[in-house]
């Protein structure tokens, strides 16, 4: 299935396992970010819909008021969404986040790792990124895949979940 700007919105799911798919994304000042620049580490990549809206605000200050923690437990954190570089440069700055946010405007990455695709919304169908956190393990592999997150409460859960 194809949505009008002709990307393939079929909702392919990671599960804990997969190879986790490339991500190869400029930064908010530009910069290319590879997870293979992460090898041999832990990470936490997380997709969200929109930079500077309530919910996305409250996610992200969740990972920046966690990241000692999680980089305590030796997990490093990215953030992902369609905003262009300049608006995510614009959400670190008011928000003083100190961990990679990543542009994917064509929201090819975001399709492969099944973080965009038809979901509900206030009851209706549409189009759109899914809420989605990742845990990628040192060896390149997803060890926790979860969609359809709340942007509330999600980190301490996800902390929960790992023990950290």
């Amino acid at each position: 299935m194809t949505d009008n700007s002709g990307l393939k919105t079929g909702n392919l799911r990671l599960e804990p396992g997969d190879k986790a798919p490339k991500l190869r994304l400029p930064d908010a000042d530009g910069n290319i970010v590879d997870l293979k620049d992460y090898k041999g580490k832990r990470v936490i990549v997380y997709f969200y819909p929109a930079a500077s809206t309530p919910g996305c605000t409250k996610q992200a200050c969740d990972f920046r008021d966690s990241l000692s923690e999680l980089g305590d437990a030796g997990l490093d954190v990215i953030g992902v969404s369609p905003d262009k570089p300049e608006k995510l440069a614009k959400f670190r700055d008011n928000e003083k986040l100190t961990f990679p946010l990543l542009s994917d405007p064509e929201r090819s990455t975001l399709t492969a790792w099944g973080a965009f695709g038809e979901k509900k919304m206030y009851g209706k169908t549409v189009t759109g990124v899914i809420r989605s956190t990742f845990v990628v393990g040192a060896d390149g592999k997803i060890e926790v895949a979860q969609y359809n997150v709340r942007a509330t409460g999600h980190v301490a859960k996800l902390r929960r979940d790992l023990s950290v």
